[in-house]
């Protein structure tokens, strides 16, 4: 392998590997509330705050260099937490589906279970990737 092979590897970061490898692209970044608006996503992604998985925690969803507002909505069905992605002004959610290490896919559905209370399950997650993005 020559130098010329490797050196575009080199440039490549590490959400595109991971696209490579699994075939699936990012179409946006959910973040925490204050992420940075106009900026690329891989730029947001990477300076974007986590958030916490608690119900009314502001979420926001940036795609296209565009952000949108939102908030989640965590609901408790026995002992399993769904969370749900909601922009704000609109009426339908988003559930988050797990897609792998810090990636989701934003699937509508109709909410299942009752409102979380008392800030469960709390987890902080990083910024998430989406893999699947709604059309805003």
């Amino acid at each position: 392998m020559t130098f010329r092979t490797i050196a575009p590897l080199a440039l490549w970061t590490v959400t595109q590997l991971a696209i490579a490898a699994t075939g699936d692209a990012s179409c946006g970044v959910l973040a925490g509330a204050g992420a940075a608006s106009g900026a690329s996503d891989v730029q947001a992604a990477s300076a974007a705050p986590g958030f916490a998985v608690r119900d009314g925690e502001p979420v926001d969803f940036l795609a296209g260099g565009k952000t949108v507002r939102g908030t989640l909505h965590v609901l408790k069905d026995g002992g399993i937490y769904r969370a749900y992605w909601q922009p704000q002004g609109r009426p339908e959610r988003y559930v988050l589906a797990n897609a792998g290490t810090d990636a989701v896919r934003l699937i509508s559905t109709p909410a299942q279970g009752t409102p979380a209370t008392d800030g469960m399950p709390g987890t902080t997650l990083n910024p998430q990737q989406v893999l699947s993005c709604p059309t805003l």
